[in-house]
């Protein structure tokens, strides 16, 4: 069973190894014909999950497959009692999301979306006013997972200063480590999330690392939405305690607060930076795997439970 949209890929290759149930509205809600007491694997995501509730109405259950690499919306501890083994797709889709970060941090910097509408409109000669460059500016960045890598291997191609904020330092890596967020934001020019979602990165940037970010800087998240509080982010943007944003995630995806619709300095994309044809086939090739595995008893490459 299937709690979101999957690639068409992806849908015909289950479709021709098992008998595969589709979420009704495409975003977790299971139809009443779904018959849940058969169902062997689910295939979810980070942001929709899988609750300790539905795992209990799934006695024949035995893998949960998040597509992609964030599980942080599955319940590990209900999976774990119960013996069902939890996988992702690690290393599938980061070079993908490092391509988004880096085309928001260009297109934020160099203005290319209200340029591109004042040209429309007319006002090419209003248009042609200095823009900062990626070369010699510093990024800071939230993580340094693989996608944390990547990015921090595209900026320092582009000449850039690049920080990483992480718990521990990955000493084997040529980035400066930052041990202060709020020191590493005031340092900034860009400021990168790309760090996992859940309790312990909740709302990690707020407004006391808006503000050291500072009036000429960006905030670029391609993490996930719980990561940046929202109130703040509309608040900074709204006061020019920042001077722009690129966003593929939000708290309240897929729903956009209307402040930031009207905010053209705001770049926003439908949580969609690790799409790409080549990350839907490596993606599609992992799931495939896992299920293969685990439902002729072998151990998964990819579990994480």
């Amino acid at each position: 069973m299937a709690l979101i949209p999957l690639p068409s890929i992806t849908r015909e290759a289950l479709g021709t190894r098992y008998v595969l149930h589709m979420a009704s509205d495409g975003v977790g809600s299971i139809g009443a014909d779904v018959p849940l007491g058969r169902i062997a694997g689910v295939v979810t995501n980070g942001t929709t999950g899988l609750s300790a509730q539905l795992i209990g109405q799934m006695p024949a259950l035995e893998v949960i497959n998040a597509f992609g690499v964030g599980y942080e919306n599955v319940d590990l501890a209900a999976a774990a009692a119960r013996g069902i083994v939890v996988t992702n797709a690690p290393g599938t889709n980061d070079e993908t999301v490092a391509d988004h970060a880096l085309g928001f941090m260009l297109a934020l910097s160099r203005g290319y979306g209200v340029l591109s509408g004042m040209v429309r409109a007319g006002g090419w000669k209003n248009a042609r006013a200095a823009r900062p460059s990626l070369n010699g500016a510093a990024v800071g960045i939230i993580g340094m997972g693989r996608i944390g890598q990547g990015i921090a291997r595209r900026a320092q191609a582009f000449g850039m200063r690049v920080m990483y904020c992480t718990r521990n330092p990955r000493t084997e890596l040529p980035f400066e480590y930052a041990a202060d967020l709020l020191a590493m934001a005031e340092a900034s020019d860009y400021l990168v999330t790309a760090c996992p979602g859940g309790p312990e990165t909740w709302h990690i940037v707020n407004a006391k690392v808006l503000a050291a970010l500072g009036r000429e800087g960006f905030l670029v998240n391609v993490a996930r939405g719980s990561v940046v509080n929202t109130l703040d982010l509309v608040d900074a943007l709204q006061k020019g305690t920042i001077a722009g944003a690129g966003l593929d995630v939000l708290e309240s995806e897929p729903e956009v607060p209307r402040e930031i619709l009207d905010m053209d300095n705001v770049l926003i994309t439908p949580h969609m930076a690790g799409r790409s044809p080549a990350a839907q086939r490596a993606q599609t090739a992992a799931l495939l795997e896992s299920l293969e595995a685990v439902l002729n008893g072998r151990q998964a490459r990819f579990a994480v439970v």
